[in-house]
């Protein structure tokens, strides 16, 4: 791979900037409801396959590791703040050591009251670098296809209700997406202004939607895009409405004849609210690629939670990177468990320590998002659903996703030299996974999860699949001092060679400060 996992990552830079910025100018004017968890984890673990290579050149490898971490949520009339830092320092018997960054941080501040408010998002982690080949499920056995990715977003803007015509927003978002190899490195600037009609209690509504956005990539140079839609809906009932959209679209890539594509775009579509706790809303439309579909459906319940989604849009790589917030997963937990636990510092908590230690690898499992300069158009297909009874909690996850490129073939060789311009071009990818939690006692539970992901060159034929089982037990030993002991098969199967399998056992002891 071209791309390959360096010994130490850069520590998060923008991103952490605009949170110390919300942070600086929103808490003086009245205190937050602070939660600050900082912790310690000391994990010992042994792989017989670290590398992740070929039987034959399967190598075992003891593997310590010292992970410091701080987590931070903050809420108060002026300020949310949700923050999660580790450092892991990896340390090897036969390799060189390593060092990782890992951040998740999101934030909203309101610096003049009712009127200025402002967003920040940051995050780094370690992506995999194609969808192909071995899939590091963590960054202990690392074989080399990893990169650091750090992806900041601050969008400030202004919100303002105007009596008997709506409300106005009008926003600004800088974004960046980077690697540690600085062969993937986006900027965007966008410019948002939203108009929504003040409707009252029902009849017919409106909005209108107008965005222009700036995209700056060092081997495709700068490109223009810009959307303009206003948008009908009417209530038919209390529980139904139907809607409509209609505007103007431009992309800002080139396709394959040198084109920036786009041209008008409409849809139609139907909602169905039964009560405040579901709802289905579907609708159908054409834009400048085709004929369009999206599906969205949620439900909630004191015990169980599902939402199943469909939809079709044109993104990229580093699009897909910004989606920063905790993930499903953990919005699944946190609605769950709100009826049981009212305090939402307490619930976060919560849901903190289940993520730790269940081992879960999420609902977005096989949704791989590999490095790309590629512009595609994306089907996607998800459901996710969490139950919850006093002792146990199971979160089922499962995607379909379908990608296209749209831009100019063979774009990414540069990126992925040792890899066919064409491998990524078309690709059908399948994800599922489980994970359950048992809580034995007060102090004890056991964990299992299982995940299994299949990604498929449409153009090439290439088919990769990926096995991951995982078992564990947690012990609370003392008030702030957890001990768990987890194993783990991994298996890699591939009709172009390269398979392989890990065992993996390991023991951890997590210390709250």
């Amino acid at each position: 791979m071209a791309i390959t996992s360096s010994q130490r990552t850069a520590p998060p830079r923008a991103g952490a900037w605009g949170l110390l910025i919300i942070v600086v100018l929103a808490v003086p004017a009245r205190a937050a409801d602070w939660s600050v968890a900082p912790a310690l984890r000391l994990r010992e673990s042994y792989s017989d396959n670290a590398l992740l290579a070929p039987p034959e050149q399967a190598r075992g490898d003891f593997i310590s590791e010292i992970s410091p971490s701080l987590v931070v949520h903050g809420k108060g009339p002026r300020l949310r703040l949700d923050l999660a830092y580790s450092l892991q320092q990896i340390l090897y018997q036969r390799r060189p050591d390593r060092s990782n960054h890992q951040l998740q941080a999101d934030a909203n501040g309101e610096l003049l009251q009712d009127w200025l408010y402002v967003d920040a998002r940051a995050s780094v982690s370690q992506q995999n670098v194609s969808g192909f080949g071995p899939q590091a499920l963590d960054n202990l056995a690392v074989p080399g296809s990893q990169s650091t990715v750090q992806a900041t977003q601050i969008s400030p803007y202004l919100r303002r209700h105007l009596r008997g015509l709506g409300s106005a927003e009008l926003r600004y978002t800088h974004a960046e997406v980077s690697n540690g190899d600085a062969l993937l490195t986006v900027k965007t600037d966008e410019l948002l202004l939203d108009l929504v009609g003040d409707t009252g209690a029902g009849g017919l509504g409106w909005d209108a939607h107008l965005d222009r956005r700036q995209t700056r990539n060092r081997r495709q140079g700068t490109r223009q895009a810009s959307k303009a839609a206003l948008s009908l809906r009417y209530m038919l009932s209390s529980h139904f409405n139907v809607f409509a959209s209609a505007g103007y679209e431009r992309e800002a890539y080139a396709a394959a004849d040198g084109a920036a594509p786009g041209g008008r775009h409409w849809s139609l579509g139907l909602g169905w609210y039964p009560s405040n706790r579901s709802n289905i809303v579907v609708s159908a439309g054409k834009r400048f690629f085709g004929n369009t579909y999206a599906v969205d459906a949620n439900y909630r319940s004191r015990r169980i939670n599902w939402s199943l989604g469909y939809h079709e849009d044109i993104s990229n790589t580093p699009a897909q990177l910004l989606r920063l917030s905790a993930g499903e997963t953990a919005n699944l937990l946190d609605q769950l468990w709100s009826g049981a636990m009212p305090d939402p510092q307490l619930r976060r908590r919560r849901v903190d320590t289940f993520m730790r230690f269940s081992q879960l690898l999420g609902p977005d499992v096989g949704a791989v998002n590999y490095f790309s300069e590629h512009y595609y158009l994306q089907k996607q297909l998800s459901l996710s659903m969490a139950a919850a009874t006093p002792k146990s909690t199971l979160v089922l996850g499962l995607t379909a996703t379908r990608r296209t490129a749209q831009s100019k073939i063979g774009i990414d060789s540069l990126l992925l030299p040792d890899l066919s311009a064409a491998l990524e071009e078309r690709t059908r990818q399948l994800g599922a996974s489980a994970g359950w939690n048992w809580r034995l006692s007060s102090r004890s539970s056991v964990n299992a999860s299982a995940a299994y992901g299949a990604i498929e060159s449409l153009g090439l034929g290439r088919k990769d699949r990926n096995l991951a089982l995982s078992v564990g037990i947690t012990r609370t030993l003392q008030p702030k001092l957890t001990a768990a002991l987890d194993l783990r098969r991994v298996q890699h199967s591939s009709n172009r060679g390269g398979n392989y399998r890990e065992n993996a056992i390991s023991a951890s002891l997590i210390f709250q400060l």
